[in-house]
């Protein structure tokens, strides 16, 4: 939000987004199965450490309710009970998003994200903050790609208030004019600092090469033109367009049961219109079988390559998430790591992703390396993936993946009331059906090997996309 390029979100904004983001930097917070989650060597052996500390907690939790809560005016949540702490969380999100901003308002989606807790029915911005500092609350808004998210997370003996102050922010926001001058001013600034930022200027060309006039290929923050364009009217009609009944998910977690929940939920949402509406976004594979070089004089040079990735609803969708898990995305143990960084000390980190967004899919490489070590590692790259398409996993590779993937699930998705909300919101999104967690461990167990050298030969025989972006180097392109 604010100005902050969105290239490697997922599309919980948090999560949260963005389409098919190739850079080094992590995104936050992931989607569960495309990407495994990275931490530093150090960090790496203290949470070790205290995994059989957490353990028995977590595990507690993968098993945990999960119930569907209608309400009488049909909106619908999941809800986990927990009434170990004295607390709820919220997270819900509106489809949508910034791929629904206007051409020329680019960045409209965005502003108005900013804009929730400015005030809010008969509430100005300092009489809005004052009341939720009373009821101790924490609110959050943020657009994404696909969808518009929001959350709050509320004291259980205060939820009475606080569901009031999120029903004003998401049914009456204001859009008062110094509010919105005030949060435009500081997306402008962060769009100014981006244009002199080289991995901001570079993610920009890559989307655009990768997307073309595409939606995704728009920077989600806007530009200084299309900033200063934007007016009350054009965040209440977006508004009016995206925050719509039908375009809800909506997860919660902690101590309410389902019954005030169905009350909370029509009082918060009720006063919504029924239908969303949405102008269409076609989906797009990204183009591949191309190299961008981006001319920066810096000491590094990054490489990214994008391949084609798989729908979540595929049928060989587990089986591509095991093969991605061994080619790149351990940050310890993939072929990739070792090959690149344990043999050669080329890079400090390698990775691979599976990102997968509504309309467009990647399996996506990234690293960093020394300028006159760029065509080395790339070269390198392209062996390991070359040599995955070509004869896959092992059977011992593949059997310790899946064990990892299925223990660390909880420690990844299940270790806060938040983290839980938001794995919740992302199973809705992802049609998996409310008992997924039960059944994820048995998909993952009948993946044969079989089916995973099909997936590494599907994905990664294609000619990728690269881009490098560094010092004009001779030697960084790939011999």
């Amino acid at each position: 939000m604010r100005g902050a390029p969105a290239w490697h979100r997922h599309r919980s904004g948090q999560h949260p987004s963005t389409v098919l983001a190739l850079r080094a930097n992590p995104p936050s917070p992931t989607r569960g199965e495309g990407r495994a989650a990275r931490v530093a060597a150090p960090l790496a052996i203290l949470l070790l450490s205290l995994l059989f500390l957490v353990l028995p907690a977590l595990s507690a939790r993968a098993a945990m309710s999960i119930q569907e809560v209608t309400s009488s005016k049909g909106i619908t949540a999941w809800l986990v009970e927990d009434y170990s702490v004295p607390l709820v969380a919220i997270r819900f999100v509106f489809d949508g998003g910034a791929t629904q901003d206007p051409a020329g308002k680019e960045g409209l989606a965005n502003l108005m994200s900013g804009l929730f807790d400015e005030g809010a029915g008969n509430l100005d911005s300092e009489a809005f903050q004052i009341k939720l500092d009373d009821v101790g609350a924490e609110m959050s808004f943020e657009a994404a790609r696909d969808g518009t998210y929001g959350s709050m997370r509320m004291l259980a003996e205060q939820r009475d208030a606080a569901f009031d102050l999120l029903r004003l922010a998401v049914t009456e926001p204001r859009f008062d004019q110094a509010p919105i001058d005030r949060i435009r001013a500081q997306v402008l600034s962060g769009i100014i600092a981006n244009e002199l930022d080289p991995d901001t200027l570079a993610q920009r060309k890559w989307l655009e090469a990768l997307y073309g006039t595409h939606r995704y290929a728009r920077p989600e923050e806007g530009t200084r033109q299309s900033i200063a364009t934007i007016t009350p009217d054009d965040l209440i009609a977006f508004h009016r367009a995206n925050f719509a009944r039908d375009g809800l998910h909506v997860a919660v977690v902690g101590a309410i049961d389902a019954e005030t929940l169905k009350k909370k939920l029509d009082m918060v949402f009720g006063g919504l219109p029924q239908h969303q509406a949405l102008s269409p976004v076609a989906d797009i594979d990204p183009k591949l079988n191309q190299q961008l070089e981006v001319n920066y004089d810096q000491p590094q040079i990054s490489l990214q390559l994008a391949y084609p990735g798989v729908k979540r609803s595929a049928p060989d969708f587990f089986a591509a998430v095991l093969m991605n898990e061994i080619l790149g995305g351990s940050a310890f143990t993939s072929r990739l790591f070792d090959e690149v960084r344990e043999k050669r000390g080329l890079a400090y980190s390698v990775s691979s992703d599976l990102v997968d967004h509504q309309h467009a899919n990647a399996l996506a490489i990234s690293t960093e390396t020394r300028a006159d070590r760029a065509a080395e590692t790339l070269a390198v790259v392209r062996e390991v993936v070359k040599r995955m398409a070509q004869e896959g996993p092992t059977e011992a590779e593949l059997a310790a993946t899946k064990k990892y993937l299925i223990g660390a699930y909880a420690i990844n998705n299940l270790n806060s009331s938040g983290a839980i909300a938001a794995t919740l919101l992302e199973l809705q999104l992802d049609k998996l059906g409310i008992d997924y967690m039960q059944r994820r461990a048995a998909l993952i167990n009948a993946v044969t090997l079989d089916q995973v050298k099909a997936a590494a030969k599907k994905l990664l025989s294609a000619e990728p996309a690269i881009m490098i972006v560094g010092p004009k180097h001779g030697e960084a392109k790939e011999e």
